[in-house]
């Protein structure tokens, strides 16, 4: 008796424990198989099947919304608008980039919150890399890319267009960018390409790339 006493307690205590639960969750960015969420003011990249901020856990994803477990709960989402509170001016985020080995300029990044080491080309029409920085990123290229045959120095190559969830240089966050996976070894390095360029405010200066954010 008295045992049972002493469990009834204890769930009687751990019943009026306090339990901290998500209280703002947004989603601010769509793709297939993954979303961005604003959790409390947490923005994260997360993947169908992961937790996020406040252990938000994203069920399906697509293009037209999201399903994201709060608490236990499952409820569908729409794309939400982040808006900034008040009249103060907004700083642009800018990085400052000088010139590196073979005059080209090299930033350090991320794709899809992995490390890459960028090499700017402004004459690529989007991010380029080959199969193996793909796979190291984990991109399933093969079966959601679109196949398409691309143009190298050594020839026409078979290629796959594919969407980046997110790329990020310096504070510098796109979402939603177009890349090509080029089959073979080239190109040898990740190219910063104009799909990425051209979402942001981009200069050159006194041999200095300046980048800024377009917000």
């Amino acid at each position: 008796m008295q045992a049972l006493k002493r469990v009834l307690l204890m769930l009687g205590v751990t019943a009026v424990l306090p339990v901290w639960a998500a209280s703002n969750v947004q989603v601010v960015g769509l793709f297939p198989g993954a979303a961005v969420l604003n959790v409390d003011g947490q923005r994260k990249l997360v993947k169908v099947g992961q937790s996020g901020p406040g252990g938000v856990q994203v069920v399906s994803a697509d293009s037209r919304g999201a399903v994201l477990r709060v608490n236990g709960v499952e409820r569908s989402y729409g794309l939400s608008r982040e808006y900034s509170e008040g009249f103060a001016e907004t700083q642009k985020t800018g990085l400052s980039v000088a010139k590196g080995q073979g005059g080209h300029y090299w930033v350090a990044g991320s794709i899809n919150e992995q490390m890459v080491h960028f090499m700017v080309d402004t004459g690529a029409t989007a991010i380029a890399m080959n199969e193996d920085q793909a796979r190291r990123l984990g991109l399933d290229y093969r079966v959601s890319g679109q196949p398409m045959q691309v143009s190298t120095a050594s020839g026409v190559a078979q290629g796959w267009r594919v969407t980046l969830a997110q790329v990020k240089v310096g504070d510098i966050e796109v979402l939603g960018v177009d890349a090509v996976v080029v089959a073979g070894s080239f190109p040898s390095e990740t190219l910063l390409g104009m799909s990425f360029l051209n979402r942001v405010g981009w200069r050159v200066e006194q041999d200095r790339l300046v980048l800024e954010a377009k917000y």
